[in-house]
């Protein structure tokens, strides 16, 4: 491990001399050769790299997804040139270029603070091993060495002897019993980072191999931390700590405010989302409509949770624009001017409400009356039927009773109308 922490000597002057900028901080608050100073000027010095390093776990969100995609296609590939590995690495390299993706993307987080954390290992080595480093001279050096946390010095580690502790003023027992609670605390922290995206965040509708991976990983990473922490100094699984608890929190972040399409995670915030636009009528936020925008923008390719949304929005009335914006749908305003809501256009100024179309039995039988009502008092009238009613809808008995009582109705009716059944006569030129 020496070896390797001295590969990366190159920036232990600047992990240093960062770390003691924040110990003159926190030291002229709780002292500067205490455990608290020294303690939280190695989580300020996590917390300094993990910000700086957001752009790259953006880029490593969005290449998971893409790779997460691109999963279908690439066992298509691995089916079809099974039998020729060259032609399908090949191949796989090509759909890489078109697509834009990187599989070392998801790694970049981990590759880029490994320095910081190897130069970090170095200078707490360093000040185990009474051995000055960067900008940390013999004060420091000094100081940092009674510096303990909950009784464990910095510098110490679970493998180191019992003559090693006391020279660092500590005991063996407090040492391992500090550095055991870490570790375990370390890997649970990197199991449930790994399980969280795993059971939220992954898209469920997919079974591919990548699955198997992360699933496999999720138990490998905390043992693998488990395995190399009993080598770590105290500072540096204070380190590891920060950083495992800081990855965990951006997750949980991203899961609820970003998840991955197809996964529980959309189908939780999808809900969410329903609620909150139903209730209000519209979208607030940026991120929500870069959400529905995409979501519209799929079209039939929409999954299950994709589609409930939009038949939630539609069953209250409300419609999603390409834009990303919720309105309220042309149903929904037809339905108000129906019940005599007024609605606005965009002028601010209340909508003229039309006239309701009469069919057209009741505009003849509207005529009928009116024509019955201008006839003499001792006339009998009768009201037109409706085109749509067949003639002989009334049984033969019926109608022959109807004409007893009222002779000549038919006829009448007929003569009402002018027009008549039937082909017409020419009238012979001998009658006048």
């Amino acid at each position: 491990m020496d070896t390797i922490a001295s590969l990366f000597s190159f920036i232990t002057t600047p992990v240093s001399w960062v770390i003691v900028q924040f110990h003159k901080v926190y030291g002229a608050i709780f002292g500067p050769d205490t455990g608290w100073a020294w303690g939280l000027s190695i989580v300020s010095l996590v917390i300094l790299i993990r910000i700086c390093l957001i752009p790259l776990f953006v880029k490593q969100i969005k290449s998971t997804r893409a790779m997460q995609t691109l999963q279908p296609e690439m066992k298509k590939i691995q089916e079809r040139y099974k039998n020729d590995k060259q032609r399908q690495s090949e191949e796989m390299m090509k759909l890489y270029k078109e697509t834009g993706t990187n599989p070392l993307s998801s790694c970049l987080p981990i590759l880029a603070q490994s320095p910081f954390f190897f130069a970090l290992y170095h200078v707490l080595n360093g000040i185990a091993n009474n051995d000055t480093i960067g900008v940390i001279n013999e004060s420091l050096l000094a100081s940092a060495q009674k510096a303990h946390i909950f009784g464990a010095p910095l510098a110490a580690k679970f493998t180191d002897s019992a003559a090693d502790v006391s020279a660092l003023d500590a005991s063996l027992t407090t040492v391992r019993i500090v550095t055991a609670v870490m570790i375990v605390m370390m890997s649970a922290s990197q199991f449930f980072t790994q399980r969280q995206l795993m059971t939220k965040n992954v898209d469920t509708t997919v079974k591919t191999p990548f699955m198997q991976q992360q699933k496999m990983l999720m138990y490998v990473f905390p043992v693998m931390f488990a395995v190399f922490g009993i080598n770590f100094p105290v500072g540096v699984l204070v380190y590891w700590l920060t950083t495992n608890v800081w990855t965990m929190g951006q997750q949980m972040y991203v899961i609820h405010n970003n998840p991955t399409p197809g996964s529980k995670a959309q189908a939780a915030y999808l809900e969410r989302l329903t609620k909150h636009v139903t209730h209000h009528g519209k979208i607030r936020r940026r991120s929500e409509k870069t959400i529905v925008k995409a979501i519209v923008a799929k079209g039939r390719d929409r999954n299950e949770f994709e589609r409930k949304f939009i038949n939630a929005l539609s069953k209250a009335g409300l419609a999603a624009q390409a834009d990303g914006a919720v309105i309220k749908s042309e149903s929904q305003a037809a339905a108000q001017a129906e019940d005599g809501t007024p609605t606005t256009g965009g002028t601010g100024t209340p909508k003229r409400q039309q006239p309701k179309r009469q069919s057209k039995s009741q505009r003849q039988s509207g005529g009928a009356v009116g024509a019955g009502a201008a006839k003499p008092a001792g006339e009998p009238t009768s009201l037109s039927k409706s085109d749509d009613e067949p003639e002989d809808a009334q049984p033969a008995p019926a109608k022959k009773a109807a004409q007893k009582q009222q002779p000549g109705a038919g006829t009448r009716s007929k003569a009402q109308s002018g027009q008549r059944k039937g082909p017409q006569r020419p009238k012979s030129p001998s009658k006048k």
